[in-house]
């Protein structure tokens, strides 16, 4: 079950919710308010531990190619990066 981020139009806190169903209600923990508007997280890594930096040596990208040279991959994307 993924768990979003969302913003309050309101109160402008940040919530995190559990979501188990499309239909569940979300409300911000903060002021209650139902007016959230979901944001784009960054996701961790499976251990939570960054164990070196991005891009890393063996790394590529969607293309193949080395990810400072492919235009598909970006800031932060995991397309194609070493597990070890």
């Amino acid at each position: 079950m993924p768990i979003f981020e969302f913003l309050c139009a309101e109160c402008g806190a940040t919530t995190e919710v559990l979501v188990v169903s499309s239909n569940d209600s979300k409300t911000c923990k903060a002021c209650g308010s139902v007016n959230l508007k979901k944001l784009l997280s960054a996701t961790s890594s499976l251990s939570g531990v960054a164990k070196r930096g991005v891009p890393g040596p063996g790394d590529t990208a969607c293309c193949g190619s080395s990810p400072t040279n492919a235009g598909c991959a970006g800031p932060g994307s995991c397309c194609g990066k070493n597990p070890f």
